[in-house]
């Protein structure tokens, strides 16, 4: 693996939602590796609480929207930034039919409003802006989205990362990608990701380890979807790569990538509860009809062959050891005090770091 170390040691690092459950894991991560981490949520969505487990020291860790210009601007023209890691953003497909403005305007907007602070200020910067793999249009058909394939949704949820990733490439083509700019930029759309510390609601990961950890039965609404599931540092090992080459390389300017699991099939949500029952004493489930009628694409796998190309990415952990990762370091946390579990998940950055 790159040693990132030499990389990203006393680098300024700005990362957005990085109290949520992917952006708490690569906070962790890149202190490890001796970054200067500054941050910007616009609270703690979650109890529990990864990144309030993790107890991390930033340099400084604000609370904003980050729909609001003013406020993401004034952030990044204080720090001017080495590395920008935009996560922030309405992550859950089932909120966003609730509230389809607020996803919209943190998604969407929220995206823009980077963009156009790094337009202005237009610093030296390497800038990963993350979606998602739903920004596809998804077809319902077997087939692998690669990163030429057209975006959109029926859903507000997809439709607001797809919006996202057109306003990324509409100014990367008016803006970044020209002799003028010194920002290096690419998006990264990562499959759906599992492991420890992720307590949202309308998730099978957190409802099943939620349920079990109380000796309840968890109900599968829709057991048949497939997903390309991956363990939460195979995603952020992408992001940390990337970020690096973009500083190495101009050829990968303005470029998406894919990041997904090393094996060709994407597993069912029946396939994943059974394998991440195996490693949690007293798991169980059963499959019931689903009675809500709300949208959510049922088939979804990725092409990740653009990121092992350009990138040199392979994932790491495979179906079986990402789901044992996942139910360990839940049975941990719910059967060790937390000043002890909360080592679990540097032990596991750094496990994977070696492999």
């Amino acid at each position: 693996m790159m040693n990132y170390t030499q990389h990203f040691k006393n680098k300024k690092v700005l990362i957005t939602g990085h109290t949520g459950f992917k952006g708490s894991w690569l906070c962790k991560w890149l202190s490890l590796l001796g970054a200067d981490l500054y941050a910007v949520s616009l609270d703690i969505p979650t109890s529990p609480s990864h990144y309030e487990l993790l107890n991390i020291n930033f340099k400084s860790d604000e609370r904003y929207d980050i729909s609001s210009f003013d406020y993401i601007y004034k952030s990044i023209e204080v720090i001017r930034p080495d590395f920008i890691f935009h996560l922030a953003a309405q992550p859950l497909v089932l909120k966003s039919y609730e509230n389809p403005y607020a996803t919209y305007m943190s998604n969407s907007m929220g995206t823009l409003n980077i963009l156009e602070s790094l337009k202005r200020q237009n610093h030296v910067c390497s800038t990963v802006i993350i979606t998602s793999d739903k920004c596809y249009e998804n077809i319902g058909k077997k087939v692998d989205y690669s990163e030429e394939d057209r975006l959109g949704g029926i859903d507000p949820y997809s439709t607001s990362k797809a919006s996202a990733e057109l306003i990324f490439k509409g100014y990367c083509n008016a803006f970044f990608n020209t002799s003028k700019s010194n920002v290096r930029i690419a998006s990264a759309r990562a499959g759906n990701v599992i492991g420890g510390g992720d307590w949202a609601i309308d998730r099978i990961v957190p409802d099943c380890m939620k349920s079990w950890s109380k000796q309840e039965n968890v109900i599968l609404r829709n057991p048949t979807a497939t997903r390309p599931w991956q363990h939460v540092l195979e995603p952020i090992n992408g992001y940390l790569k990337l970020a690096v080459e973009l500083t190495n390389n101009e050829k990968i300017n303005c470029e998406s990538f894919n990041f997904g699991p090393i094996e060709p099939i994407s597993y069912t949500v029946e396939n994943l509860v059974s394998e991440l029952s195996e490693f949690f004493e007293g798991s169980k489930w059963s499959i019931e009809d689903d009675a809500n009628n709300l949208y959510e694409a049922n088939l979804l796998s990725l092409n990740c062959n653009k990121a092992f190309k350009l990138l040199n990415f392979r994932s790491k952990l495979n179906f079986k050891l990402t789901s044992e990762w996942t139910s360990k370091w839940y049975s941990s946390f719910y059967k060790k005090n937390m000043r002890e579990h909360s080592k679990f998940t540097e032990q596991q950055i750094m496990e994977f770091s070696e492999k």
